[in-house]
């Protein structure tokens, strides 16, 4: 079965993100020391040329972890199934996979709940609140800028009294790298945690494919039985 060659892979991949983000929360603490001292002008000279990108990416990555979790667990779980009667080669056919999604597949495996609940975690109403929501916001309209600048300066809201839309005066203040650094911080911990889970969903499933096939192996080895 592809078990086998697509945990090498998916392993691998998230490791290599999370570590990735890793080194972007320890890249941010250290630029928010580098620019605190420097005048505005040289401030802004280091956020167009290296925190503006180094922030977007950092950003968006726990829901970049969030959703790879989702998508390897999903297709790990529908393979190990074959370790189970009543297996049918039906998985949704999309790129894209949500918890949701594979909810039905992961199902039967003890430690899929577990799995379940700390990938829910991973960029929470919290970290979405506290960053603007910068990830769906930067895709989808104007995120606040990193370090300097301000964003979304008039609004279009509803009247809570007459329920007619208004313009308002607003703004949203700049991202501080440290601010962002120490968001970051609590994401990554939920993503060990839930790195931790997924690697327990592996376990469990690896130790089921071994004795299926220890099984399997054992039948095809016995002799035919003899004829009365």
């Amino acid at each position: 079965m592809p078990y086998g060659e697509m945990l090498s892979e998916f392993a691998r991949e998230l490791a290599n993100t999370i570590n990735g983000l890793t080194h972007h929360v320890h890249r941010l603490q250290a630029w928010a020391q580098v620019i605190a001292p420097l005048p505005y002008e040289e401030q802004m000279e280091a956020a167009h040329e290296f925190i503006e990108v180094l922030g977007t990416a950092a950003i968006g990555l726990p829901y970049v972890i969030k959703s790879r979790l989702a998508y390897a667990a999903g297709h790990l779980s529908h393979q190990a199934n074959m370790t189970r009667k009543g297996w049918q080669d039906v998985f949704p056919a999309k790129t894209a996979l949500y918890l949701n999604d594979i909810e039905p597949f992961g199902a039967p495996w003890k430690t899929f709940r577990a799995f379940k609940r700390k990938v829910e975690a991973i960029g929470g109403k919290a970290f979405r609140a506290a960053t603007s929501d910068f990830r769906n916001a930067y895709n989808h309209r104007f995120p606040p800028r990193l370090v300097l600048g301000v964003t979304n300066i008039i609004e279009r809201a509803s009247d809570p009294t007459t329920g007619k839309a208004v313009y308002l005066l607003g703004g949203s203040a700049p991202l501080q790298p440290l601010e962002v650094a120490n968001l970051l911080m609590r994401e990554l911990d939920l993503c060990y945690d839930a790195f931790e889970a997924f690697q327990a969903l592996v376990d469990e499933q690896t130790k089921a494919i071994v004795a299926f096939e220890a099984a399997r192996v054992a039948t095809d080895d016995e002799p035919p039985a003899r004829a009365p």
